[in-house]
């Protein structure tokens, strides 16, 4: 068995990883800024911590020593010392200076310790050469901490350099004592031995600083990059639901918005959870409909659209389109009139919709009359013959959405068809109002004409006793005057993106914005857990309720004081439950402290040296075990760093092993615990050799018969004190495992310490060194024991408490993320119910450069279906929402494997088209769809106009199948209809109520396709296809679709027949002869059965007939 090396999740924890990937994004300068803020913190907790050592230390000889004029001088020396030591690190206290002059931080740190250790060794000197007294250093092992963990000294090499020359001098100070005391006579092994021990003692110390100083910085980087990573996807979640609001305001009001975009996001969400559920049934879906009772509502129509459409250039077209409904939207919004949509050439809005407006009747007075200007600047300014007509009415209304995609705004209602006829039946040129606007408008100033001839003779109009009236357009009027310019077009337009996290930020947030954002929160972002004055402050409501104590505030709420656990114990578990990728360095580190150890323990050892030698084998084969593990993976990475190498069968499994353990935190503490034990085994085999009777008898001799007692009869005391500071600093800064757990561990060993020295070895500890005169070596000792653990705890605290905001925001991050993504796809959606899908990426890339979008297609069919016997109340309009619910789910079957794109709906119009999309619509029968039935009729059709085409030798044209399948989709239309009714005629409650037909109408032929708009951009399709594809809907019969001679032409060539209908009178073009396309009582197609040239033949014979119908 073979396998590659993964490195990736290890590398992402190294330090010369992190230090590229800061450089990477940039905010190296800003880590370094974060960085001077943490030396700082540290800074400030070693003031607290050293006058905390040193008020303990002078407390303890002033209260425990008989003799207390021999240790005033060290009192006051410790006390000089902090003060000096207070005054001279204060000045790094001064942000602004200590970011210009970072040497000034060299300086007085090691100024600091130098005083420090000069105060610890002259005092010692001072005594024996004054009082003749030999007395070991205190602050040796404090003081390597300190230069580590709390001075302000940047990068690793400068501490490393200082706790050398530290360690030496304190070495050299040893080597002083040794020959004072023994007269130099240091030739015998055993007094060799304390100085062997005292050089593993400080080699173990600075190894433990540099392991600590790598892993803050491993951690602080990776922290730093996180709350990177958090900011900057705050920032696009932010910009996101921004553009998620504005797309989705984009196409519906504010008012019914919120109900709709959590019906988005929840479908998402139970989409991911239920896949392949159906979400919603029938009569489950959410209708967002409201009755509006007092609005004004306006119909305006462009004169002579048709043949603008038939004459001008697609370009030309949808420019004079664009500029005209950009226009129209500009006064919408200045008039606070809400625009509804716009199909083709007519534009309708309603007043008094958003928000409740007593002068509603008015404001849609002065919007008509400011699109009649408008008309005539463009007709003035782009040479058309164009002109618009305009009808207002007040009442009332029903306005939401209906259906399942392609969510439009819309409004329905008795008065809306009653605006819509003042508007056919109008003047151009002239807004026709009806009686109950006029009645509005109390204070106008208009001038009033009497009404139409043909709004007297509209049979709706009269049926609802309408009366009308004209206001013609007059100069003195207060509607504006807009000019129009490309820069308007910027800043009512959306900028959208599919990719908003590549392009979002990129087009609307400039990088200084990012970049001050950045600047502030990295400000913000704590440096350590709350001080005992700041939870004081806490306690009794003193906060300062400045940004960044607010934001600590809120991150040490997370979190309890002294264990720094979450209060929240899911939290918690996944938070321990985290693999450690940096185990090891802590393998290393425990390696190297276990070598020491054995060391110290075989140097000292006298007796049971074969045991010793057995035991410390045993232990390091055991770590260089874990150790050979633990590292094979990093040294592999060293040797083969590219991509695509084997590894062998034994590399694969110690890499699994590795990996096993690095994600097991039972197997680390197991580890973690095997370590300690394997510590305090080592001290115990020492303690074993120890005979305490011996000892004392020994002890008691010397002094009776004044001779030099053997040292290594039992342990060295201040060798055991020294070990045990090692094991703390190991217990405290093993990496990944629960804090509350080393925590405990140690107070227990610190227990276990005292016992040994309190009570079972006390008089050996006793007789033992002392580092002040008079001062109990026990005491001596435990204060020792107990600095070293707090300073250890503090700083572990301060590391643990950043692992632990970094863990938060990373949940925090995720949950960002998943928010991102939900709206990332509430955003699809939205952009998806504004365009077609093929045309999202296209008008974006068009949008960024300032440009219209456009396209013009040689073949699209186009279909048109109206629902007929609604009436337009609030029971139908439920109804109507769940029959084009259905329609919506039909078209999916359609939309993605055959290019059907639904276009809008319109009252109870449902308007699709198919041949869009022209990187689908050539290869529509070749495609798998998901729905066997579907792919045989069009392959079907396919082989038919194939067949033909050969027969008759002529020139197959480009796309003819789209004819078929938009044909195919309306008679599925037409059967989904039929079960809707089935359905609901199984409902006794609704059998009455429901009476629903289809009527369909479809053409075939070039069309123009563009997006226009300002506020609300709005995709629509023009041309002579879509003009008489409504002309088939409006002229045709119930339970029938009804085509074009064209569209039957290339039916026939599929096999279908279509029935000569007659000739029929076609709004706009005159008489024309139209066709029924051949179903039977199934809903099925009927096919030709002949040949087809006699079939196709067959299409001069509706020439015989003389019927001709008349519509609208």
């Amino acid at each position: 068995m073979v396998c590659e090396l993964d490195y990736s999740k290890e590398r992402r924890w190294e330090g010369d990883y992190l230090k590229e990937k800061c450089i990477e994004v940039g905010v190296e300068e800003e880590y370094n800024l974060y960085q001077i803020r943490l030396r700082l913190y540290y800074l400030g907790v070693f003031l607290f911590l050293h006058w905390l050592v040193a008020l303990l230390h002078s407390g303890f000889l002033l209260v425990t020593c008989e003799h207390k004029d021999l240790i005033y001088m060290d009192v006051l020396c410790y006390l000089v010392a902090c003060l000096l030591i207070t005054a001279l690190m204060s000045i790094n206290l001064r942000k602004e200076l200590a970011k210009r002059r970072i040497w000034i931080m060299y300086v007085t740190s090691v100024i600091a310790v130098l005083i420090l250790v000069a105060v610890d060794l002259l005092i010692n000197v001072y005594h024996y050469h004054k009082n003749d007294w030999i007395t070991g250093s205190f602050y040796d092992t404090y003081v390597i901490l300190t230069i580590f963990m709390f001075l302000p000294i940047p990068n690793i090499l400068a501490p490393l350099a200082l706790g050398i020359v530290v360690s030496s001098i304190y070495i050299l100070y040893y080597f002083y004592y040794v020959a004072s005391k023994y007269r130099y006579e240091i030739s015998n092994v055993t007094h060799v031995s304390p100085m062997i021990a005292d050089i593993s003692h400080q080699f173990c110390l600075n190894l433990l600083g540099v392991f600590f100083r790598v892993m803050r910085e491993i951690l602080v980087r990776s922290s730093f990059l996180d709350r990177h990573q958090f900011v900057m996807e705050d920032i696009w979640l932010r910009n996101a639901r921004a553009q998620e609001k504005v797309f989705l305001h984009s196409i519906l009001p504010q008012q019914i918005s919120q109900p709709i975009q959590d019906d988005i996001r929840n479908r998402i969400a139970l989409g991911e959870k239920h896949r392949n559920v159906q979400i919603f049934s029938i009569g489950e879906r959410i209708m967002s409909i409201q009755n509006h009772p007092d609005v004004t509502i306006l119909y305006a129509d462009i004169v002579n659209y048709t043949h603008l459409t038939t004459t001008l250039s697609v370009k030309t077209l949808v420019t004079l389109l664009h500029n005209l409904y950009a226009r129209f939207d500009k006064a919408a919004s200045h008039f606070t009139v809400q625009r509804i949509k716009f199909l083709g050439d007519c534009y309708y809005c309603v007043a008094g919709l958003i928000t409740p407006n007593p002068d509603h009747a008015k404001c849609c007075v002065e919007m008509g009359l400011c699109m009649i200007q408008q008309i005539r600047e463009v007709r003035d300014s782009q040479k058309v013959d164009i002109n618009i007509r305009v009808g207002v009415h007040s009442g009332g209304l029903f306005a939401g959405v209906l259906g399942a995609t392609k969510l439009q705004y819309d409004i329905w209602g008795s008065d809306v068809v009653i605006a819509n006829r003042l508007e056919a039946t109008g003047v151009p040129g002239h807004i026709h109002i009806s009686e109950r606007t006029l009645q509005l408008m109390l204070d106008h100033t208009y001038t009033i004409l009497s009404g139409t001839e043909a709004a007297i003779n509209d049979l709706y109009l009269k049926k609802h006793g309408i009366f009308t009236y004209l206001i013609p357009p007059t100069e003195t009027s207060e509607q504006m005057s807009f000019s129009f310019s490309s820069d308007d077009l910027e800043s009512m337009s959306i900028s959208r993106s599919m990719s908003l996290k590549s392009v979002s930020l990129r087009s609307e947030l400039n990088d200084s914005r990012i970049s001050q954002e950045l600047r502030n929160e990295f400000q913000k972002m704590p440096v350590g857990p709350l001080s005992l004055k700041d939870r004081i402050k806490h306690f009794f409501n003193w906060e300062d309720h400045k940004e960044a104590k607010k934001s600590d505030n809120e991150n040490q709420a997370l979190l309890r004081f002294f264990f720094l656990d979450f209060k929240d114990p899911r939290l918690e578990y996944n938070y321990i439950r985290q693999p450690d990728y940096m185990l090891k360095y802590s393998i290393l580190l425990a390696w190297c402290m276990s070598l020491s150890l054995i060391t110290i323990e075989l140097v000292f050892s006298q007796k049971a040296h074969e045991n010793g030698y057995y035991i410390g084998s045993a232990v390091i084969l055991s770590l260089s075990i874990l150790l050979i593990i633990t590292w094979y993976k990093k040294i592999c990475y060293w040797r083969n760093s590219e991509e695509g190498h084997k590894y062998s069968a034994v590399s694969c499994l110690l890499f699994r092993i590795a990996e096993n353990i690095q994600r097991s935190l039972i197997k680390r503490v197991c580890i973690y615990m095997f370590t300690i034990i394997v510590y305090f085994l080592i001290i115990f085999i020492m303690l074993m050799e120890c005979d305490l009777q011996e000892f004392e008898v020994m002890h008691i001799e010397s002094k009776l018969y004044l001779y030099e007692m053997d040292s290594q009869l039992c342990f060295q005391p201040w060798v055991l004190t020294n070990m045990l500071c090692l094991i703390i600093g190991m217990s405290l800064i093993f990496t990944r495992i629960p804090f509350t757990m080393k925590v405990g561990v140690t107070i227990f060993e610190v227990i276990v310490y005292m016992v040994l020295v309190f009570f079972q070895f006390e008089y050996i500890v006793h007789h033992s060194l002392t580092t002040n005169p008079f001062f109990l070596a026990e005491y001596a000792h435990a204060i020792l024991i107990l600095i070293s653990f707090l300073s250890l705890y503090l700083m572990e605290r301060q590391t643990e408490f950043n692992n632990k905001i970094n863990f938060k925001w990373r949940v925090e991050l995720k949950r960002k993320q998943r928010e991102a993504r939900l709206a990332d796809q509430s955003i699809s959606i939205l952009l998806h119910n504004i365009l077609p899908t093929h045309v999202v990426d296209i008008y974006l890339t068009s949008l960024a450069r300032h440009e219209l979008y456009y396209e013009s297609y040689d073949m699209v069919a186009v279909m048109f279906a109206t629902l007929k016997n609604f009436e337009l109340d609030l029971p139908s309009l439920r109804v109507l929402n769940e029959i084009i619910s259905e329609f919506d789910r039909l078209l999916s079957f359609y939309k993605d494997d055959y290019s059907v794109e639904k276009i809008k709906i319109v009252g109870c119009t449902y308007m699709a088209a198919c041949g869009l999309d022209l990187r689908l619509s050539s290869t529509t029968s070749e495609r798998q769809s998901r729905h066997e039935s579907i792919v045989q009729e069009v392959l079907r059709a396919r082989r038919s106009i194939n067949s033909f085409h050969r027969h008759s030798r002529q020139l197959k044209k480009r796309n003819e199948d789209i004819v078929f399948v938009i044909t195919a989709f309306a008679l599925d239309l037409m059967r989904t209809l039929w079960m809707c009714n089935a359905h609901y005629k199984s409902i006794p409650s609704e059998r009455e109520m429901f009476s629903a037909d289809l009527r369909i109408g479809i053409s075939s032929g070039e069309v123009m396709a563009g997006v226009v708009g300002a506020s609300q951009v709005h995709y629509d399709i023009w041309g002579n296809a879509v003009n008489m594809a409504s002309r088939m809907d409006s002229t045709g019969v119930t339970g029938l679709i009804q085509v074009t001679d064209e569209t039957a032409d290339i039916l026939r060539k599929c096999g279908i027949k279509c029935n000569y209908r007659g000739m029929t009178f076609v709004k706009g073009r005159g008489i024309l002869p139209t066709f029924f396309v051949g179903i039977d009582e199934n809903f099925n197609f009927q096919y030709f059965t002949e040949s087809w040239t006699t079939g196709h033949s067959s299409k001069s014979s509706y020439s015989s007939s003389n019927e001709l119908s008349f519509a609208e």
